[in-house]
């Protein structure tokens, strides 16, 4: 029986599903309204949390006494002829390790929530968005492969992105969760690069291909890194994508010190952690871990210096250390920044949660900044202004996906609604008296079909008074000049750019 306990560690990120299933069900049926529904909402989610922590504990102990049950393969998924994606865990001392801290620490914050959101508006939704992330980071840390990886790293991103808009009446919430979200996609489409370049010349998406990494060219091997590397750098907030966990503490305190102080803000150092034996085939990328972690620690231990509330000094804290972990990986010391990891995300955890206090009695006495900063006028701006890079941030990434948004809601208003006729118009002939009458599913599936053929015969050819040929010509000359707008834009040239790029790759 004990030896097929580690068969079962796809419960630990099930049972937090289950959890969001059920609180789900329990709030859409009206069952979870009141402060009488909090308490099980809160049960729910910590027992699911717990539950997972007991079966890692388990396995822990069955690793300690003879050997950690390495890859298992649970089931198949899709694939071809020359690779597949399979349901697998990889149960080493890095996932376990990683793992079963943060169930602990996923299963303190929920006791924790349940007492701090008491009568909180979306007291429920906070429980169900927070098991959502508990199963998406476990997805992140117990996988066998970087596709299943992938499928939690994206859970997190929506659990983030729903938090950090927690308040979503207010607009300075919903404005930091778009940025926190856009942001991240850009990682995400590194993580992506290298899942499809893994599966080229890897062979597939396992963890255990790393093995055949000696195989690769340096170039490819390059290549494939890197978009790793990207992937790592955006979800731990390294530069050039530290903005946007700035923004982030707009959500509940709980969910700060979780996503932002704790587990999330260091999944792209597992990331890191979990790839090294590619990393060690090229210095020139480990370098440049080095290099992104010295100017991250820059950036961040500057502008903590000049905060005046706990938690951005928390959060600027967070990066500097999580900047050390990336420059200690990239000099190949893959343990120290695993200890490191770990006993930050412990000690973090804490100050987060207490953070609320510390805010209440810092308030009226915030600590001013050095005195050696204060007196150079241009280093204290530039720290007061973070670099400008939040303003260069919300320009290159948030603005243009702002536009794109408005020229896709105009090419539908402008083209699309022209094409299938606006809501009202373009009824058939005789409205009142539909063209075929038949019972049965079948019978109504042909009448309703029948219907809306006659719809569009009616629209192309009977409706107008100015030649139907004509009426064409002038409407296809007028969304070629919208498509030839559009396509004008410089943010359309770049994307053409890119994708031709890709599809050369």
């Amino acid at each position: 029986m004990l030896e097929k306990l580690p068969d079962w560690i796809w419960l630990v990120p099930v049972l937090p599903l289950l959890a969001v299933v059920i609180n789900g069900a329990r709030v859409l049926l009206g069952r979870a309204s009141g402060d009488a529904a909090e308490p099980l909402t809160a049960r729910l989610s910590s027992l699911a949390a717990f539950g997972g922590l007991l079966l890692l504990l388990a396995i822990d102990g069955l690793a300690l006494i003879d050997h950690a049950p390495g890859h298992r393969i649970i089931g198949h998924w899709f694939g071809t002829g020359n690779w597949e994606a399979t349901f697998s865990f990889m149960l080493d001392p890095l996932s376990l390790t990683l793992g079963t801290l943060t169930a602990l620490i996923g299963w303190l914050v929920t006791r924790f929530s349940a007492n701090y959101l008491h009568r909180e508006a979306g007291f429920h939704r906070f429980f169900i968005v927070l098991s959502f992330f508990l199963a998406g980071i476990q997805f992140v840390l117990l996988a066998g492969n970087g596709l299943l990886a992938f499928v939690g790293w994206e859970m997190c991103g929506v659990a983030s992105f729903l938090l950090i808009g927690y308040s979503w009446h207010r607009p300075v919430a919903t404005g930091n969760a778009l940025f926190a979200f856009v942001t991240n996609r850009g990682g995400d489409a590194g993580f992506l690069l290298g899942l499809g370049l893994a599966a080229t010349w890897l062979g597939g998406f396992e963890w255990t291909a790393l093995s055949q990494a000696s195989q690769l060219s340096v170039v490819n091997d390059r290549l494939l890194v890197i978009g790793f590397v990207i992937a790592a750098l955006a979800k731990s907030a390294q530069l050039p994508f530290s903005a946007w966990i700035t923004r982030a503490l707009e959500g509940p305190t709980p969910s700060s010190a979780i996503f932002y102080g704790a587990v999330m803000v260091h999944a792209g150092v597992y990331l890191m952690l979990r790839l090294e034996p590619l990393l060690v085939q090229v210095p020139d990328v480990m370098f440049g871990l080095v290099v992104a972690g010295l100017l991250t620690a820059i950036y961040a231990w500057l502008c903590g210096l000049v905060q005046t509330d706990v938690k951005s000094a928390l959060i600027f804290a967070v990066l500097f250390q999580v900047s050390l972990m990336f420059v200690a990986i990239g000099l190949g010391w893959t343990t120290l920044a695993l200890v490191h990891l770990c006993l930050h995300a412990a000690w973090r955890i804490w100050q987060f949660l207490l953070a609320p206090s510390w805010l209440a009695i810092t308030r009226d006495r915030p600590p001013p900044p050095p005195a050696w900063l204060r007196h150079n006028q241009l280093l204290y701006t530039v720290a007061l202004q973070r670099f400008w890079l939040d303003k260069l941030s919300h320009t290159l990434l948030v603005e243009p996906t702002a536009s794109f948004a408005r020229d896709v809601r105009a090419l539908e208003e402008h083209f699309i609604d022209h094409a299938i006729g606006q809501p009202g118009q373009g009824k058939a002939v005789h409205a009142d008296r539909p063209l075929v009458v038949a019972d049965g599913l079948p019978g109504r599936v042909l009448a309703a079909a029948s219907d809306a053929l006659q719809h569009i015969e009616y629209r192309l050819l009977l409706r107008g008074k100015g030649g139907m040929a004509e009426k064409l010509m002038h409407r296809a000359g007028a969304y070629l000049r919208t498509l030839e707008h559009l396509l004008e834009q410089p943010r359309y040239l770049m994307m053409a750019v890119m994708a031709t790029f890709v599809v050369i790759l």
